[in-house]
């Protein structure tokens, strides 16, 4: 009975760690990074590459997560959306996290090192240091404008997988990078629209908390028309065609709709809806990236 005790309780454990690194953005994180390995060569890429390089990119991430859970975690205390997280929750404690999280993100960097290249651990490493330092510690309890400036380390997936595999991060890497950084502000401003309350309480500054609402509504369709004209660059450089076309413009013109109808109306559950369909939306497209790669002529 003991031994099943402790396995039960070690993978209750497990759990906890495995939500310190959020797992539902995490996902995504991949999704994008892989795609950004898929597309940086017409071939296959070497299946070593892939799995070294989805895993360090996994590892770094999540520690980046759990940092973040790490130093939010008494503000996290004061809202609704994030009171359940396992450190408010006292699941586990900050040292037990400031190690796990040590660890993993240690591992992380050593299979980039050694499963891919210099230039991808780099990048990763930057990329950990602009999200669980610069925009957790120095942007988000400052400026309201922590979503746009911090955006740059949340778009940077792609560019770290196309790096992975090639060594480099050309143009076509920093395209989707873009997509990625436009799309950022509309989708996490959505969110903030209809958890005001929440941020307000835990003191973020967030933009509809200290600019008002309107002036979040109207942002964040200035953001979505900005996405609207990124999204097609990719066709517009040759990296793309007409399959990938035929996807991504009724998904802009859906956006944008939705976009406008938050502009017009004050119903938390419409900035719910915008908030979900942004991550269909970016899911859609990196998908009709890949689907383009290989089936267009």
């Amino acid at each position: 009975m003991n031994g099943v005790s402790a396995q039960a309780g070690a993978g209750w454990r497990l759990r906890c760690y495995v939500r310190l690194a959020k797992p539902r953005v995490l996902t995504l994180i991949l999704f994008c990074a892989v795609i950004g390995m898929l597309l940086a060569t017409p071939g296959a890429v070497p299946l070593a590459t892939l799995a070294a390089g989805t895993a360090g990119i996994a590892l770094v991430a999540g520690a980046a997560a759990a940092f973040n859970c790490l130093i939010e975690r008494r503000l996290d205390a004061l809202m609704a959306r994030t009171r359940a997280r396992p450190l408010p929750q006292g699941e586990v404690g900050a040292v037990e996290t400031l190690l796990v999280a040590g660890l993993a993100g240690g591992a992380g960097m050593l299979l980039l090192l050694h499963g891919t290249n210099a230039l991808a651990a780099v990048l990763t490493l930057a990329t950990f240091v602009g999200y669980a330092v610069v925009y957790t510690v120095l942007l988000k309890p400052r400026t309201a404008q922590n979503i746009v400036i911090g955006g740059a380390s949340g778009a940077m997936p792609p560019v770290l997988g196309w790096a992975a595999v090639t060594g480099e991060a050309p143009v076509e890497a920093w395209l989707l990078f873009l997509i990625i950084f436009v799309w950022t502000p509309p989708h996490f401003w959505s969110l903030a629209l209809y958890r005001t309350r929440d941020y307000a309480a835990a003191g973020f500054p967030m933009l509809p908390v200290v600019r008002g609402r309107r002036y979040t509504q109207r942002s964040i369709v200035a953001y979505t028309l900005a996405l609207a004209a990124a999204s097609v660059l990719p066709a517009a450089v040759g990296m793309s065609g007409w399959i990938y076309l035929a996807v991504v413009l009724p998904l802009d013109a859906r956006f944008v709709w939705l976009a406008w109808r938050v502009l017009r109306s004050d119903s938390d559950a419409l900035a719910q809806r915008t908030f979900r369909y942004s991550i269909t939306y970016l899911s859609l497209l990196f998908a009709a990236l890949l689907v383009d790669h290989y089936l267009a002529p």
